[in-house]
């Protein structure tokens, strides 16, 4: 039997009657009943990052329904909501008052987008709801501390400085440029390349924000191109990191991008044209492919294909570690599951691994599970590790 399989079998408990009389007696808790936790994600599912969100939550309410299918975790089955924000921020604070306020969610998993994470963290803590495990990589996911804030991998900053720091060092690149989108998310990214340069007593030479919905580069590229630059990083996602490439590409430009994980998606790596070939990407954990040797990975990829009829994306991984880590939490919460114990078993949680093999640690003082990113290639449409142990800054 897989561990990820022992998991859920160890997570089902029954359900005791002295078990019942605690839970009663320390009083209800929002999103918690005998039978049930209701937890709630707010995401992309129509909008510019759909491809992203969509993944994740799949994911998410696949293991969380297995889970279910095994008896439960701890004697409750998890209800899972979620809502679209098309990566509006308006649209998810509206949908994140619908989660606090009118299902009364005991937490939330994966909520998408920095912009969108950013105007509804105060929300979900003034009402006490944990926001764990959000689907950005931007260091206000886990700063300032909140004892409601958990984040699982290394920041837009870890990365864009561990790729700066790379490719001045082992490249030989002089001219750094970026390109971001202007929003809280893009200016992390440009954060990250600004901090480094300047350790470096260096400069980023030249910049370009554009809004996330923007098609048309040309202006763009050819700012960066007048500058020299010799390395481009991307503060950009799918759609947007695709449509750059192909402007630079056909103006026969060549120079390095690199992006983070927003743009370590399968789709720019197989965009149609091998626009994606050579394109670099920083990613907290690498993309494991359905034929991945490991029977246990394999077998998971299988079923979320056989029920969503697609395979498994990076952002999908994503929902996958995010989730596993939940579940564990919420397994040593126990019994008597409130916001107290949730965060005291988040907060315990060390060397956790999740089925790809990474491991992230939690502490009281720390609620930021691992810093570790890599730096992957598109080679023949996959992407492909140019270095297999992490980089550092």
């Amino acid at each position: 039997m897989s561990k990820f399989k022992t998991l859920l079998r160890a997570a089902a408990v029954a359900l005791t009657a002295s078990a019942v009389t605690s839970v009663q007696a320390a009083g209800p808790t929002q999103g918690v009943t005998d039978t049930e936790i209701l937890i709630g994600t707010v995401t992309d599912l129509s909008g510019v990052t759909a491809i992203q969100g969509v993944n994740s939550a799949n994911a998410i309410r696949l293991l969380f329904d297995e889970v279910n299918a095994s008896g439960g975790l701890n004697g409750r089955k998890i209800k899972y909501i979620v809502e679209d924000s098309q990566y509006q921020v308006p649209r998810a604070v509206q949908a994140m008052n619908k989660l606090l306020n009118n299902d009364k969610v005991f937490m939330t998993i994966q909520d998408g987008g920095t912009p969108m994470n950013n105007a509804t963290f105060q929300m979900a803590i003034d009402k006490n709801v944990p926001k764990l495990l959000p689907l950005s990589f931007a260091r206000s996911m886990y700063e300032p501390f909140n004892r409601l804030k958990f984040s699982h991998s290394a920041s837009y900053v870890d990365q864009m400085r561990a790729a700066t720091r790379y490719f001045i060092e082992q490249r030989g690149r002089k001219t750094i440029c970026a390109m971001y989108q202007d929003t809280d998310f893009g200016k992390d990214v440009l954060a990250g390349v600004t901090m480094q340069t300047e350790a470096m007593n260096m400069k980023v030479a030249a910049t370009t924000a554009h809004k996330p919905t923007d098609t048309d580069f040309t202006a763009s590229v050819t700012k960066l191109r007048e500058a020299n630059c010799d390395l481009i990083v991307l503060g950009t996602i799918v759609r947007d990191t695709t449509l750059i490439i192909s402007s630079i590409k056909k103006v026969g430009w060549n120079v390095d991008l690199v992006g983070q994980a927003a743009s370590y998606d399968t789709a720019v790596a197989t965009a149609p044209g091998g626009v994606g070939e050579g394109f670099y990407s920083m990613t907290p954990t690498l993309y494991v492919y359905p034929d991945d040797p490991r029977p246990e990975i394999r077998d998971f990829m299988a079923r979320y294909k056989a029920r969503y009829g697609i395979d498994i994306n990076y952002i999908g991984q994503t929902g996958v570690i995010a989730t596993q880590i939940a579940l564990e939490a919420l397994r040593k919460a126990g019994r008597d599951l409130t916001v107290d114990s949730l965060v005291g078993a988040m907060e315990s949680l060390k060397d956790v691994k999740d089925m790809y093999g990474n491991s992230y640690s939690f502490s009281p003082t720390d609620h930021h599970g691992s810093t570790k990113a890599y730096l992957a290639v598109v080679k023949d449409g996959r992407w492909v590790p140019v270095e297999t142990q992490p980089l550092s800054y």
